[in-house]
């Protein structure tokens, strides 16, 4: 009886504190359950929404800036162009590294921006400095071409298109389209095609005709670029219509380009063919991609270095890497036969989606191990009822750190579903600390009631928000290193946090709930003294 009245007067005492209202408050609401299924929802929403890819997003701008001298020797265009911009360059906030390389008639001129720099902003200040440095930039310097680079212009999908009757020049063709129609996609961002010869016409000037002509190649550049052209010339109107008049016309094959008059010789017109050879088809190789199958290949053609074109394919910042590529997959599937013809064979070369999912999954099941490896734990030194408690409340707070991930402006990652594994361990002490707590004062008491069920949990109170904040403190450090590290690590000290100060509240507003609502019967802990 001692015991009993001390627990009674304890309660006229000691106000319950923060964690004790909680508890009091919610064990028996009606809202709780009402709270606790639509944590679960959005908890589910934000898991599916969120995007998924294999690393964090980390921003990292870089621009290279291209100029032209021509006529100028290297030494000239580093010393009057490529010297003069990079301390342009460097001056402006943010910059970390600029560097440059040199030719003959040209220069890059590469600007690195301080991780964690946003593209946008970044080009603002690159366009401002060298808009008003241009008076400092010799006459006969073209302007400077920017071209900024970022970590989503990196392909998240490359496919192969190889053909063993089809060479790289009509690949190249059939590569195009399918680029043209894959960018239909919304969430496609940068593409582009490697390797496959590009249509011309290529006329190759025969030098003696030249000279018997008394012919120059400028005559011959200006006929061409003359005839290859359409202007509008004016209009005619004809009662209530208007027509408009254009002449000339584009140049379109071959037989249009030799049957050119270049100029007139002892009264004779003097035609293209007469003193060249044109030919119409592919350009010279600068680029090869051959396609080869080895004895693992799951293709059903063999290609032992067959013709072929690569497409890459990037992905826009934000977006869901994986949802990404099963698009662009059910698109490439549906051009078949249509654009794509069934000579033609499309091999997934790079998939970025795969690999992030695979990991992805990788690392949730192991989230899923772990969780039910605590439960197990819980069962083994508590009891069941506190093990199913846990097993409610460690998933809730897993599936809102995801919520809160979304909105925070993280990914679901390798890094990120490390911190949720992480904090599995230091989340759950929250939960299994109220319920042991509750179920010691139920023994003590020798009865379950509501004042000793709140009073539990004001006992908890404290200590558990201490050593949750202790934990926290600890951990946000990590968010503030700079360099690259700090960026890639931040969803851990951040996602870390999160998922500690919601365990928090869901220790104190969902345990109690859960562990009244699977509580035991009085002879359990009778049973348990006598053992």
């Amino acid at each position: 009886m001692s015991d009993f009245s001390y627990m009674d007067n304890s309660k006229t005492k000691h106000s319950l504190g923060l964690a004790g209202n909680l508890a009091q408050t919610f064990m028996h609401s009606p809202l709780t359950l009402l709270v606790l299924i639509a944590t679960f929802a959005i908890g589910i929403a934000g898991f599916l929404a969120t995007p998924r890819q294999e690393d964090p997003q980390i921003s990292v701008p870089m621009v290279d800036v291209f100029v032209s001298y021509p006529g100028a020797s290297t030494e000239q265009v580093a010393s009057l162009v490529a010297d003069p911009l990079e301390r342009i360059m460097s001056e402006i906030p943010g910059v970390d590294h600029v560097y440059s390389a040199s030719i003959r008639d040209q220069a890059m001129i590469t600007v690195q921006f301080e991780v964690g720099e946003e593209m946008g902003d970044s080009l603002v200040k690159l366009y401002d400095k060298l808009a008003s440095n241009r008076d400092i930039i010799p006459p006969g310097v073209s302007e400077p071409l920017v071209k900024p680079k970022g970590v989503d212009d990196v392909p998240i999908m490359t496919l192969t298109l190889w053909s063993d009757s089809l060479d790289d020049a009509a690949l190249k063709l059939i590569a195009l389209d399918v680029m043209q129609e894959v960018k239909e996609i919304p969430a496609t961002s940068k593409s582009f095609v490697v390797s496959g010869r590009q249509e011309q016409m290529r006329i190759e000037v025969k030098p003696e005709r030249l000279a018997g002509y008394e012919i120059t190649l400028e005559q011959i550049a200006g006929t061409i670029m003359t005839a290859n052209s359409e202007k509008t010339v004016g209009n005619i109107e004809s009662g209530e219509k208007s027509f408009n008049l254009y002449t000339g016309a584009f140049l379109h094959n071959s037989r249009e380009v030799e049957s050119l008059v270049v100029a007139m010789h002892d009264g004779n017109p003097v035609y293209l063919r007469d003193i060249a050879d044109v030919y119409h088809g592919p350009s010279e190789t600068h680029k090869l991609v051959n396609f080869y199958t080895g004895a693992a290949s799951i293709e059903k053609k063999i290609a032992n270095g067959l013709p072929s074109v690569t497409l890459a394919i990037a992905k826009k910042s934000g977006t869901n890497g994986v949802s990404v590529v099963e698009e662009i997959l059910e698109r490439v599937e549906s051009m078949k036969g249509r654009l794509i013809p069934s000579n033609v064979e499309v091999t997934v070369t790079r998939n970025y989606g795969k690999s992030a999912q695979d990991k992805v999954n990788g690392l949730m099941f192991k989230l899923a191990l772990v969780t039910i490896a605590v439960t197990i734990l819980i069962f083994w030194f508590l009891n069941w009822r506190a093990a199913v408690v846990c097993f409610i409340v460690i998933p809730n707070v897993i599936l809102v750190t995801t919520f809160f991930a979304l909105i925070m402006g993280y990914t679901i990652d390798r890094v990120s579903l490390f911190a949720l594994i992480f904090s599995i361990g230091i989340l759950v002490d929250d939960a299994i600390v109220v319920v042991e707590n509750m179920y010691r004062r139920w023994a003590m008491d020798g009865e379950i009631s509501d004042a000793t069920s709140a009073d539990a949990v004001r006992e908890v109170g404290n200590p558990t928000i201490l050593a949750t904040f202790t934990v926290i403190a600890a951990l946000l450090p990590m968010g503030m290193v700079r360099g690259m590290m700090g960026p890639y690590m931040e969803p851990i000290p951040a996602l870390g946090s999160v998922a500690m100060m919601y365990s928090l509240f869901a220790a104190f507003v969902f345990t109690p709930y859960l562990a009244l609502r699977f509580k035991p019967y009085i002879g359990f802990f009778k049973k348990n003294e006598e053992v």
